[in-house]
């Protein structure tokens, strides 16, 4: 069971998925109300279709803050039919229209071991595109509520969205800052990421409630810290590939683990290498 809703600031709900620990946002307006991120499965939709009507029945918005399955493939059970809006930024709408079975494969692959049972439901969940796209930035009107998602640069991945709320002072972040554990580079620019994350930093006060992707709402003062050590292992990355240092080594000096920090180090190098 995935629970339900925790209000983090006026009319700004949070529910954390407990497998995964994967937060959705729900930002409620006059006349609408927006749901960032749809989780894994139709199964897992179903249920936060079920905890969003215990909170609104305003009609839903939906935004994906990027590709990866456990944040946009519940997309189709939420939207409904005909389907409400989805935005995403333009890559990950494509990788999302053009690429579902890669997608859906590699979410098999990731968690068939840990998580078998979500491994099953993905096999037959349906996808759902994006039909709304954002390349820098789209200003949403709820009724009475503006609400910003902004592209601030590659970083988890090259299709990042974060939602700015800021009557609430809220932002969601989604894989850009991560709480739960160390950020996932798989699908990184680590060089670029410290840029994108001082990016949405400027959208930020002292009080902000800053929603990661995974874990505990974060203050800004954990954003801040993360960012430099960000930017510690971007510099690590830099300075071993003039070095001609292997990328095992730069991963024993930085900053997330040994296991994270290799997989951004062979990310960074292969940027710096030229190779896409």
């Amino acid at each position: 069971m995935i629970g339900g809703f925790v209000k983090v600031a006026d009319r700004v709900h949070v529910l954390r998925e407990p497998l995964l620990r994967i937060n959705v946002t729900l930002v409620v307006g006059d006349d609408e109300a927006l749901l960032v991120d749809t989780l894994s499965s139709a199964a897992q939709a179903t249920e936060l279709a079920a905890a969003v009507r215990a909170v609104t029945d305003r009609p839903l918005t939906l935004v994906n803050t990027h590709h990866h399955y456990d944040h946009c493939f519940g997309n189709a059970v939420l939207a409904g039919d005909p389907p409400r809006p989805v935005y995403a930024h333009a890559l990950a709408a494509a990788a999302l229209r053009e690429q579902p079975e890669r997608l859906r494969r590699e979410a098999y692959d990731e968690v068939r071991e840990e998580h078998p049972a979500l491994a099953a439901e993905l096999t037959d969940t349906p996808l759902l595109a994006p039909t709304h796209t954002v390349h820098t930035e789209t200003a949403l009107d709820l009724g009475g509520r503006r609400v910003l998602l902004r592209h601030p640069g590659r970083g988890h991945t090259d299709a990042d969205l974060v939602v700015h709320v800021p009557d609430a002072d809220v932002l969601v972040a989604g894989d850009l800052v991560e709480q739960s554990g160390p950020p996932a580079f798989e699908d990184s620019y680590p060089l670029q990421w410290p840029d994108a994350v001082a990016d949405l930093l400027r959208l930020t006060t002292t009080g902000t409630v800053v929603v990661p992707g995974h874990g505990d709402p974060v203050d800004v003062e954990f954003v801040r810290a993360q960012h430099a050590e960000l930017a510690k292992l971007a510099w690590l990355i830099r300075a071993g590939h003039t070095g001609g240092a292997p990328p095992e080594r730069v991963a024993a000096e930085a900053p997330f683990g040994a296991r994270a920090a290799l997989i951004a180090a062979r990310r960074g190098y292969l940027e710096l290498d030229g190779t896409p």
